[in-house]
């Protein structure tokens, strides 16, 4: 079988990344351009900011990576590129450049939801095994979905509110920690002791979730501890607000696989690469004989190889674009 080389762009938010990936799993060059220097100033990401970055940066990135390669564009079979969900202006750089190359090169155009680039970063570890459960864990997602075979997405549940990963970084701006929070948050919790108390959130029976009413409880905790004159214990903090997030995940994650009775599970997105969250998982599913999937840390946060390691299958099953393609801030996994 002919070897099929998917060119990739992925820009949903405020990293500019392109990537050659060959037959869906071998990596041949990735250019990942990021702006946290920039948005660390304001906390978070501004994305007028990002969109600006994209633009100047998007032309440089495609060049880069075709050079890291050794390759030209006529060698490639598609163009992947991510076209939702994310920050609009973002998505319309990185859509637009690759309906250029599209056009100009005369290749498919291989749109790419940005959820399963996540998924598929693992198949750039090991080939993905069916049926699955995927657990995707971001600062803009907290998703459940069930995989019976490549492209078949169910999802089974997701957050009703805050993502974990945006309540990781709101709970560090809670005690001073500079974005991006999260990292560190997870560093800490290795290091302090688990002493504060803090409710277990949505501990119901569905596979949904929701982080707004845990936020909520470490601001009012910190600002009841500020009114006695206490001092924050920023480590035991952070352990005992990880434990929480890790308990209450840990607990549905495990929950679908037995009821879904899948063998197979895949952790994805940036907090996938949480230590909290990778052990306790990977811990479980052991105990279960279950076989846990977790990305390498370079491919858990947003990266160009996973669109491209998913744009193969998206290839391979005609699921072709048309230059008429316009990015979407919210889409369904589908």
């Amino acid at each position: 079988m002919k070897d099929v080389y998917i060119f990739a762009i992925e820009s949903s938010c405020d990293e500019t990344s392109c990537s050659i990936v060959k037959n869906g799993k071998e990596e041949i060059a990735t250019v990942v351009l990021s702006q946290i220097d920039i948005h660390k100033d304001f906390g978070g990401v501004v994305p007028e900011i990002a969109s600006r970055h994209h633009v100047k940066n998007i032309t440089m990135v495609i060049e880069e990576c075709l050079t890291k390669a050794n390759m030209t564009m006529e060698e490639m079979d598609a163009i992947a590129v991510t076209y939702g969900p994310g920050l609009i202006g973002s998505l319309l750089v990185g859509v637009e450049a690759a309906k250029t190359l599209a056009y100009l090169y005369q290749k498919p155009l291989i749109p790419v939801h940005h959820i399963s680039g996540h998924i598929y970063a693992n198949n750039l570890k090991e080939e993905l095994q069916f049926p699955l459960i995927a657990l995707v864990v971001s600062g803009g997602h907290t998703e459940l979905v069930y995989m019976k075979d490549h492209y078949s997405f169910e999802k089974i549940g997701g957050t009703l509110d805050d993502a974990v990963g945006e309540c990781y970084d709101k709970v560090a701006r809670i005690i001073d920690v500079p974005y991006p929070g999260g990292p560190t948050i997870d560093k800490w919790a290795q290091l302090g002791e688990d002493t504060y108390p803090l409710p277990l959130p949505l501990n119901d029976n569905s596979y949904n979730f929701s982080f707004s009413g845990l936020k909520s409880a470490v601001i009012n905790l910190v600002h009841n501890e500020k009114q006695r004159n206490h001092p924050i214990r920023k480590k035991d903090l952070a352990t005992s607000f990880q434990n929480t997030v890790v308990n209450i995940i840990s607990k549905k994650t495990m929950k679908a696989l037995k009821e879904y009775q899948v063998k197979n599970l895949i952790i994805a997105g940036g907090v996938a690469a949480n230590q909290g969250i990778r052990e306790t998982l990977t811990s479980l599913c052991k105990e279960e004989n279950i076989h846990c999937s977790v990305p390498d840390k370079q491919y858990c946060t947003d990266n160009a190889a996973m669109i491209a390691a998913s744009g193969y299958y998206a290839y391979r099953l005609g699921r072709v674009g048309t230059l008429d393609l316009n990015p979407k801030s919210s889409i369904i996994l589908k």
